[in-house]
């Protein structure tokens, strides 16, 4: 096969992969409910955790997670840029954003997904493991503190820039740029959730921090 083929092919693969919409399916096989009809009304991990409750919205995020993850890895399979170039890095990032884009807009659910924050941050863990990490310590410090899943993945996404560019020190001029652009769309994708913040509206993620009676 030629290479544009097999970028096409993992191009393909990658959306699809994105596209399964695990917390519809989770939702409507298990318990009859369309997770998109109540709560915030996304389709994701934290909407879940609302209505269907911790213990299924937990595997619904650890998927959600792996399928931004081995989207990347799509990119190593095919084979078509050696190890460590930056060809591989920007195609890997290509293909993650592809899973994103299949998760917010999933063909088979009428293209009505999530936020894709879960599986964006699989999407990192798989291009960069220590940076994401340490985005991923911020975001659970600041939901522990303030009790809001926005805030936490509105900061944590702020911060990941700076791990990459200043602590971690990249090399791949690629990652770079590429993290500060997901750390702008993110505080877009988010506006509502901040406006909301702004005026004290936000619901807490309570279902979080419920204790056992």
């Amino acid at each position: 096969m030629t290479t544009t083929l097999l970028i096409i092919i993992a191009g393909l693969l990658a959306y699809l992969t994105g596209s399964i919409p695990t917390s519809v399916w989770v939702g409507r096989g298990f318990f009859g409910i369309d997770v998109r009809e109540h709560g915030s009304g996304n389709a994701g991990a934290t909407n879940t955790m609302r209505v269907l409750g911790v213990k299924v919205g937990i595997p619904v995020l650890i998927f959600d997670l792996f399928k931004g993850w081995v989207a990347v890895k799509y990119a190593s399979f095919f084979n078509i840029f050696p190890s460590g170039s930056q060809e591989l890095m920007i195609l890997g990032i290509v293909l993650g954003m592809l899973a994103v884009v299949g998760h917010i807009y999933p063909v088979f659910v009428e293209f009505r997904g999530g936020k894709g924050v879960a599986t964006i941050f699989g999407v990192f863990l798989s291009l960069a493991l220590l940076p994401t990490l340490s985005a991923a310590a911020v975001f659970l410090i600041v939901l522990l503190i303030f009790k809001y899943v926005s805030l936490g993945s509105i900061i944590a996404g702020i911060s990941f820039p700076i791990w990459i560019d200043f602590v971690f020190d990249s090399s791949y001029l690629s990652l770079r740029i590429f993290s500060i652009i997901v750390s702008v769309l993110l505080v877009v994708t988010h506006m509502k959730n901040i406006k909301r913040l702004i005026r004290a509206e936000e619901e807490k993620a309570s279902f979080l921090f419920k204790k056992k009676s």
